[in-house]
């Protein structure tokens, strides 16, 4: 019997300061630039003065990109344009800076972490520090088969908390999280019709590198089939990432739980961390709150995934290549919004000019009169009111 009680995420996960929100909107409407002109920045600079619990908000500085990587048995059966097995050849060019991710973190100053959670491939063949949370090698076929044991489910979940504990205690202040997986997308969509309680068709996409019409319907075959295995154990998130999700979907939702425990922020990437983060909300309903939706990559699944969470995508640049590429484009975003809402000075108090005191309501004064100036005096007098 498993030792790991998920019941318990709700009574950690805590909301964003709404206090320090409050705090941090009226700061912005005393700022020279006019609330609302800048569109979503407002909120961005907001959302994070609430999630760190101060105002002014602090810059975010040591940003990290982890993406959990994986194989799925289910890539057997053509629903990817990868072949099966290969995701250690991606983990490898992650590795070796000749992918998108690689490039844009190199450009942003951003580093990389890889945490195989069940590649296809001898871990002699990959750095230490990328094998050692592994549970398995490649994931089960959902289709007709488990993807994992439950204490193979436990111990992948585990080491997703491991590693935001990690990241959270060497002082990371944002994580960007993606997946390296091949046949990653289509667990994804069961877990995503599953929650949502949808058909199989409507959450089927067409994957990172784009598959054709008779890959997408083998792909949606795939999906409906597994779909009819996850449904027994829809109350029990632990027995579901077992029957239909894999390693590294298990322990990208320990680790997005945890990341909200310690008040950590993520930026969500494509449809598997969209999926992992839906299966996180059914365990604590306060989680969501400390994730950002980076971008539409296009996939039905990650939008039925989003709608769900209530999270909008920050952008829209058609980027389906995965590998957490899409979220490091919004970094930039967090990045200014921290810095707008920080250093855009306030406006000046108004400052009245002194004015004389006046007490009472006394009567108009006549002027003097001068005896030298014609019109005074006696000749004024003789004219005068006697």
């Amino acid at each position: 019997m498993s030792s790991l009680n998920l019941d318990d995420f709700t009574d950690l996960i805590e909301r964003p300061d709404g206090g320090v929100r409050r705090d941090a909107e009226a700061r912005r409407e005393r700022q020279i630039v006019p609330p609302g002109s800048l569109g979503r920045l407002d909120d961005l600079g907001e959302w994070l003065s609430a999630a760190q619990g101060t105002v002014p908000v602090r810059p975010v500085e040591r940003p990290r990109v982890v993406l959990f990587a994986g194989d799925h048995g289910i890539a057997g059966l053509g629903v990817s344009a990868r072949p099966a097995g290969s995701a250690a050849r991606l983990v490898r060019d992650v590795l070796e800076g000749g992918r998108p991710v690689s490039v844009l973190a190199r450009r942003l100053g951003v580093p990389v972490r890889v945490v195989d959670m069940a590649l296809d491939c001898d871990p002699q063949s990959l750095p230490e520090e990328v094998v050692r949370h592994r549970v398995r090698r490649g994931s089960g076929r959902i289709d007709i088969e488990d993807a994992l044991t439950p204490e193979e489910a436990e111990a992948a979940f585990r080491a997703g908390i491991a590693v935001a504990d990690e990241e959270a205690d060497s002082g990371t202040d944002v994580v960007v999280l993606g997946d390296v997986s091949v046949g990653g997308t289509t667990p994804a969509g069961v877990l995503v019709a599953a929650l949502c309680g949808t058909d199989a068709s409507v959450v089927t996409g067409r994957g990172g590198l784009a598959i054709d019409d008779l890959a997408w319907m083998r792909k949606c075959a795939a999906i409906r089939d597994a779909l009819r295995r996850a449904r027994p154990v829809l109350g029990d998130q632990l027995q579901l990432m077992a029957a239909v999700g894999g390693a590294d979907l298990a322990a990208m939702t320990g680790f997005l739980l945890q990341s909200a425990v310690r008040k950590m922020p993520v930026i969500l990437d494509g449809v598997v961390a969209a999926a992992c983060a839906l299966v996180g909300q059914r365990i604590a309903f306060r989680a969501p709150d400390w994730w950002l939706a980076a971008h539409d990559s296009g996939e039905p699944g990650q939008a039925k995934a989003l709608d769900r969470m209530a999270l909008e995508p920050l952008l829209s640049q058609g980027v389906t290549v995965g590998e957490g590429a899409g979220a490091l484009l919004a970094l930039p975003l967090v990045q200014a919004a921290a810095a707008l809402a920080a250093e855009l000075p306030e406006q000046p108090a108004p400052s009245a000019e002194a004015e004389p005191e006046i007490s009472g309501n006394p009567e108009p004064t006549a002027p003097a009169e001068d005896a030298d100036t014609p019109g005074t005096g006696e000749a004024a007098g003789a004219t005068g009111t006697p």
